[in-house]
Protein backbone atom coordinates (compact mmCIF):
# COMPACT_ATOMS: atom_id res chain seq x y z
CA UNK A 1 0.00 0.00 0.00
CA UNK A 2 1.00 3.54 -0.73
CA UNK A 3 0.29 6.81 1.17
CA UNK A 4 0.03 9.71 -1.70
CA UNK A 5 0.58 13.27 0.08
CA UNK A 6 -0.59 15.73 -2.51
CA UNK A 7 -0.42 19.99 -1.67
CA UNK A 8 -2.37 21.74 -4.72
CA UNK A 9 -4.42 24.96 -5.13
CA UNK A 10 -7.76 25.07 -3.83
CA UNK A 11 -8.95 26.24 -6.79
CA UNK A 12 -8.71 22.75 -7.70
CA UNK A 13 -9.77 20.30 -5.28
CA UNK A 14 -12.48 19.28 -7.26
CA UNK A 15 -11.80 18.60 -10.11
CA UNK A 16 -9.09 16.55 -8.58
CA UNK A 17 -11.59 14.81 -6.61
CA UNK A 18 -13.93 14.11 -9.59
CA UNK A 19 -10.78 12.72 -11.68
CA UNK A 20 -9.60 10.68 -8.71
CA UNK A 21 -13.22 8.90 -8.36
CA UNK A 22 -13.55 8.38 -12.00
CA UNK A 23 -10.41 6.18 -12.10
CA UNK A 24 -11.49 4.45 -8.95
CA UNK A 25 -10.18 5.84 -5.34
CA UNK A 26 -12.80 5.15 -2.91
CA UNK A 27 -11.65 7.95 -0.01
CA UNK A 28 -9.41 10.56 0.74
CA UNK A 29 -8.56 12.72 3.29
CA UNK A 30 -8.52 16.60 2.77
CA UNK A 31 -6.87 19.56 4.70
CA UNK A 32 -6.60 23.12 4.24
CA UNK A 33 -3.07 23.83 4.82
CA UNK A 34 -0.59 26.83 4.46
CA UNK A 35 2.94 26.88 3.33
CA UNK A 36 5.71 27.96 0.39
CA UNK A 37 8.14 26.25 -1.66
CA UNK A 38 10.36 27.68 -4.01
CA UNK A 39 8.09 30.81 -4.39
CA UNK A 40 8.67 32.18 -1.10
CA UNK A 41 5.09 33.88 -1.05
CA UNK A 42 4.00 37.04 -2.58
CA UNK A 43 3.20 40.53 -1.96
CA UNK A 44 -0.66 41.85 -2.60
CA UNK A 45 -1.78 45.13 -2.41
CA UNK A 46 -4.70 46.14 0.01
CA UNK A 47 -6.28 49.39 0.19
CA UNK A 48 -3.05 51.12 -1.64
CA UNK A 49 -0.58 49.02 0.90
CA UNK A 50 1.31 46.48 -0.11
CA UNK A 51 1.79 43.53 2.28
CA UNK A 52 3.51 40.38 2.33
CA UNK A 53 2.21 36.98 2.03
CA UNK A 54 4.43 34.87 3.36
CA UNK A 55 2.27 31.42 3.55
CA UNK A 56 0.15 30.41 0.86
CA UNK A 57 -3.41 28.75 1.01
CA UNK A 58 -2.94 25.05 -0.31
CA UNK A 59 -5.25 21.66 0.06
CA UNK A 60 -2.96 19.15 1.15
CA UNK A 61 -5.35 15.18 -0.08
CA UNK A 62 -3.65 12.02 1.91
CA UNK A 63 -5.05 9.38 -0.11
CA UNK A 64 -3.86 5.28 0.66
CA UNK A 65 -4.17 3.44 -2.17
CA UNK A 66 -2.72 -0.31 -3.32
CA UNK A 67 0.64 -0.26 -4.23
CA UNK A 68 -0.47 -0.95 -7.94
CA UNK A 69 -2.80 1.80 -8.24
CA UNK A 70 -0.14 5.11 -6.68
CA UNK A 71 1.35 5.80 -10.25
CA UNK A 72 -2.07 6.07 -11.71
CA UNK A 73 -3.15 8.07 -8.60
CA UNK A 74 -0.04 10.23 -9.39
CA UNK A 75 0.00 10.92 -12.47
CA UNK A 76 -4.14 11.97 -12.19
CA UNK A 77 -3.26 14.25 -9.46
CA UNK A 78 -0.37 15.80 -11.30
CA UNK A 79 -2.57 16.52 -14.43
CA UNK A 80 -5.44 17.65 -12.82
CA UNK A 81 -4.13 19.85 -10.56
CA UNK A 82 -1.68 21.63 -13.16
CA UNK A 83 -1.89 25.10 -14.26
CA UNK A 84 1.53 25.69 -15.81
CA UNK A 85 2.29 28.69 -13.27
CA UNK A 86 4.26 28.72 -10.02
CA UNK A 87 2.99 27.06 -6.77
CA UNK A 88 0.87 24.12 -8.26
CA UNK A 89 1.98 22.11 -5.56
CA UNK A 90 4.28 19.03 -4.59
CA UNK A 91 3.15 14.72 -4.68
CA UNK A 92 4.92 12.95 -2.44
CA UNK A 93 4.45 9.08 -2.29
CA UNK A 94 5.50 7.07 1.05
CA UNK A 95 4.99 3.17 1.63
CA UNK A 96 2.58 2.36 4.37
CA UNK A 97 3.35 -0.46 6.85
CA UNK A 98 -1.00 -1.24 7.60
CA UNK A 99 -4.33 -0.10 7.53
CA UNK A 100 -7.39 -1.24 10.03
CA UNK A 101 -11.07 -0.36 8.73
CA UNK A 102 -12.19 0.59 12.48
CA UNK A 103 -15.61 -0.22 12.10
CA UNK A 104 -14.65 -4.25 10.75
CA UNK A 105 -11.67 -4.68 11.75
CA UNK A 106 -10.59 -5.73 7.96
CA UNK A 107 -6.57 -4.92 7.85
CA UNK A 108 -4.29 -3.64 4.61
CA UNK A 109 -6.08 -3.69 1.19
CA UNK A 110 -9.24 -4.83 2.64
CA UNK A 111 -9.66 -1.74 4.59
CA UNK A 112 -9.02 0.80 1.76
Amino acid sequence: MKLIIAAIKPFKLEEVREALTAIGVRGMMVTEIKGFGSQSGHTEIYRGAEYAVNFVPKVKLEIVVSAAMADQVVETIQRTAKTDKIGDGKIFVLDVASAVRVRTGETNDDAL
